[in-house]
């Protein structure tokens, strides 16, 4: 009797301790439990093992696929890398200054030409600068748009309906410019009304609309635009606030590099330069051009923090179709994933838990492990070249970016770099926890729960601060 007394606070002690495990607490929550988890924490500085839940589990990963193509894009063409765009003349300059020619713009995938995010908004004028230097005065030919350096695919073919033709779902192109994005400025009446289009900036004329928009009492932008790529015909669907002056929603631009052709034969226009023909996006000839301008892209490093800390989809978009050229002489999304696992299994990561259908995350297709993504950031970590330029390309939790409410006010706020992954019924976050004793590298990743995205990440949150030894 007095062994059974003596086993019973034991056996209570245990069962105590079981319950206590974060990882079960993490898994069995209500809202979790049908779940499908994969995660995985592993001790930085000895690469252990420390928490484990169905690590090599594939799952959507959102937009921490985003760790993969632009981990890869540092490691192969390295930090100071710039996209280039070239100027480039065919025939030949009279002495009274006429091309007798075309005048091209060829696209070297550059996701900053003319976006808001960084680089030289007045590019255009400096390049109207460099014309003029050539001595011409006339141009008996045509501004071309030349984005041949990557396919005519334009949107990736995993996307979804409801995301493409969208301003977060464009297209990548041998042309990036002005993030492939127009807004679409409305004005909304009444409750129950259809909203009036005023204007497209920047103005598309040939862009249509099919408008089934409705006015509610909705506080937040619930439009969609829906559309082929390529095509001009948008249909929106969907709700925005009711009884607005003005109210934006985005699009993307269905042809960027005919686009800047446009502007750029306006602005050549503007400055006294005659132009005899309509500019063009066809590309009839290769040969003998010449050269007169290099536009170079702010260098990879920045552009890479740009992609992740606001988890900039064009850019991961630009960046990732660009790889393929690592093997390929086009630019193709095909060639993307074939350089892009070659080079991580090259690394000895897990490629067979790796499905990777896209650059940024929006195709439902993607699927990837806790374990390779964390063998991913620990190799960038401790083995990288590149370790530096890639942890600051990480948005800092409570601090900035997607993570700018994550774990804020916590005892982890300024603790954790991760990136993060929303989809519909997805939630994941993968990166490093640096907290006084235990730096840990994680990857948690969930998809279909029970609960809300909000009520999902306060668990992920919840699990993280428990595993830190501190409290929600």
């Amino acid at each position: 009797m007095k062994k059974i007394c003596l086993f019973l606070p034991i056996l209570l002690l245990s069962f105590q301790l079981m319950a206590k495990n974060p990882v079960d607490d993490f898994v069995n929550n209500p809202i979790l439990q049908n779940a499908n988890i994969s995660l995985l924490v592993k001790d930085q500085a000895t690469n252990k093992i420390v928490y484990q839940y169905r690590p090599n589990n594939c799952t959507v990963p959102a937009s921490t696929i985003k760790l993969v193509t632009t981990a890869a894009a540092l490691e192969l063409l390295g930090p100071k890398f710039c996209f280039e765009t070239k100027l480039e003349t065919d025939g030949f300059i009279n002495s009274n200054g006429v091309l007798n020619g075309n005048l091209y713009i060829r696209g070297g995938g550059d996701p900053t030409l003319g976006s808001e995010h960084m680089g030289d908004l007045n590019f255009l004028t400096k390049w109207v600068e460099e014309v003029k230097k050539l001595g011409i005065k006339k141009i008996n030919g045509q501004i071309i748009a030349d984005g041949t350096l990557y396919d005519d695919q334009g949107v990736n073919p995993k996307w979804t309906w409801e995301d493409i033709g969208n301003y977060y779902a464009a297209g990548a192109s041998g042309i990036s410019y002005m993030d492939n994005t127009y807004q679409l400025v409305l004005r909304s009446g009444i409750e129950g009304s259809t909203p009036e289009i005023l204007r497209v900036v920047p103005e598309i004329p040939a862009l249509t609309f099919e408008n089934q928009l409705k006015s509610t009492t909705i506080a937040f932008d619930s439009a969609y635009f829906y559309g082929a790529p390529h095509t001009y015909l948008r249909s929106i669907h969907g709700e925005i606030p009711a009884n607005r002056i003005e109210y934006i929603i985005k699009g993307d631009i269905p042809n960027p590099g005919l686009l800047l052709a446009e502007h750029f034969q306006a602005k050549l226009q503007e400055s006294g330069i005659l132009i005899n023909q309509l500019p063009s996006d066809v590309v009839l000839s290769y040969t003998n051009r010449k050269v007169f301008l290099v536009q170079q892209s702010p260098p990879l490093s920045e552009i890479i923090q740009e992609t992740n800390v606001h988890s900039n989809n064009g850019y991961a978009e630009q960046i990732f179709r660009y790889l393929a050229l690592q093997k390929n002489k086009i630019a193709t999304t095909n060639g993307a994933i074939q350089v892009v696992r070659t080079f991580w299994k090259s690394k000895g990561l897990p490629v067979e838990q790796l499905f990777m259908y896209d650059g940024c995350g929006l195709s439902p297709e993607d699927a990837v492990s806790s374990e390779f993504l964390v063998d991913l950031l620990y190799y960038m970590r401790i083995s990288s070249p590149n370790k530096e330029p890639f942890f600051y390309s990480l948005p800092i939790a409570g601090k900035s970016g997607t993570l700018t409410s994550f774990l804020g006010k916590t005892a982890l706020q300024g603790k954790v770099h991760a990136k993060s992954g929303t989809i519909s019924r997805v939630k994941c976050y993968a990166g490093y926890m640096d907290a006084t004793g235990k730096n840990y590298v994680f990857s948690i990743m969930v998809n279909n729960p029970n609960g809300t995205s909000k009520a999902v990440t306060r668990k992920i949150e919840n699990f993280l601060l428990q595993i830190s030894g501190k409290n929600l």
